[in-house]
């Protein structure tokens, strides 16, 4: 973090909405001086017509660039990857299964490059914009903790520069693999997470598979993540029997669901479930899924479910697709739910970005405030709306009140 003090100038910041015939037509934005010191924002002053802060510090000059909250990766996995490498197609196989036993033979071949390539995709993700990554790490026993040791060798590599969060996920099965002891293991060796993979379908057995994991999770202390790509029935009862081993746990605002696909079946079983994990705060990850499989992502932020989105992949040997970009994954959202007015597209942000927005509800601005860390992207667009629609292109990120990705001026670059 940086301890010395210096200011941001000339930096657009939103200030309300503009409204015409009692609905938002537009963002209104001033031009203010940010103030920080020791990583944290500490003076936000208007710019008057040309002035300047006169106190001595350094100055290093936005030039009117919007300055939004930086971006939150909720699910990646870098460990396993072939960005930076030679392309590779997906090989086609047979449901979920196919992928795992492929995994058994492809996991040591890409083991000797594993932190070199995870170190690549956490340049990528922080020269989009975000500074805090949740990335999930096979912990197989295939591999055993080896690619969790890659994975913490590339963040330690970008220490300073981003936050993470690691996932022990056992991707052949918890159970299925026989990999409770790594999990365990994994939890003593920098994992921060809990991770699991559909109970059902591939541990046959949700009550163990769920039990076991709540069980480590209580025992380390840690939150948990568990993959539940299971649809119907079996994916909500899944996600019931989650929600009842988190009230008894009293893990309340410590698990999330990634993907969580039962809820794109019975509206009417979806709503139910959705309001038992906002009462408990049971958040969401999602990738957007778009096609046959459509996530109600309104109904779940509507009934206070915290939702965040994930690139999950990017080429790798589940999917060839994927940027790391997580405002164009805002952007597809708004897409594919007709967020296309001002306030709908301004608020998507909040899907990456942990809830946080420029402005609030009523159209006040709630960020930046005094106090808060100075982690922030400055991005060519006139408001949140327009970024998110237009993908605005990222000049430069903060973490810690210091660029780490990109540059503002020629001096700027070269921030102390």
């Amino acid at each position: 973090m940086n301890n010395s003090a210096y200011w941001f100038v000339n930096v657009r910041l939103e200030s309300g909405y503009h409204y015409e015939d009692g609905v938002v037509a537009g963002t209104e934005t001033e031009v203010c001086h940010i103030r920080v010191e020791n990583g944290k924002i500490a003076d936000i002053v208007p710019a008057a017509a040309g002035s300047l802060p006169n106190d001595g510090l350094p100055q290093h000059d936005a030039a009117g660039l919007l300055m939004l909250p930086a971006f939150k990766e909720m699910h990646i996995h870098i460990d396993k990857t072939y960005f930076s490498g030679p392309w590779r197609a997906v090989r086609p196989v047979s449901y979920i299964f196919g992928r795992i036993e492929e995994e058994r033979e492809l996991l040591p071949k890409l083991l000797p490059s594993a932190q070199e390539r995870a170190e690549n995709m956490l340049g990528l993700l922080l020269g989009f914009g975000s500074t805090h990554v949740r990335t999930h790490c096979n912990i197989d026993p295939v591999v055993g903790l080896k690619n969790l040791e890659a994975t913490m060798k590339a963040l330690e590599t970008y220490s300073g520069k981003l936050s993470h969060e690691v996932v022990a996920f056992p991707q052949h099965g918890l159970l299925r693999s026989d990999a409770v002891g790594l999990v365990r293991e994994a939890m003593r060796h920098g994992a921060t997470h809990v991770g699991g993979v559909d109970p059902a379908t591939v541990d046959e057995n949700i009550e163990k598979s769920l039990q076991t994991i709540m069980d480590i999770a209580f025992e380390t202390n840690a939150c948990v993540d568990i993959h539940i790509h299971d649809r119907g029935e079996t994916g909500i009862s899944t996600m019931h029997r989650l929600a009842e081993l988190t009230e008894q746990a009293g893990w309340q605002n410590r698990v999330t669901v990634s993907h969580a696909f039962g809820f794109a079946g019975d509206a009417a079983a979806a709503a139910e479930l959705a309001e038992r994990f906002a009462g408990l705060g049971i958040s969401i990850t999602s990738t957007v899924p778009f096609g046959s499989l459509i996530m109600p992502i309104p109904m779940l932020r509507g009934k206070g479910v915290q939702v965040e989105l994930g690139n999950d992949s990017i080429t790798d040997h589940w999917s060839p697709f994927g940027t790391g970009d997580c405002l164009e994954k805002a952007g597809k959202l708004a897409e594919l739910y007709l967020f296309v007015d001002e306030r709908s597209l301004a608020e998507s942000l909040g899907f990456i970005t942990g809830g946080v927005t420029p402005l609030n509800a009523e159209g006040k601005r709630v960020w930046p405030s005094v106090g808060l860390a100075a982690d922030a992207v400055f991005v060519q667009a006139s408001c949140s709306a327009e970024a998110v629609a237009r993908r605005a292109k990222r000049k430069a990120v903060l973490f810690g009140g210091a660029i780490v990705s990109g540059s503002l001026t020629e001096g700027a670059a070269n921030l102390p």
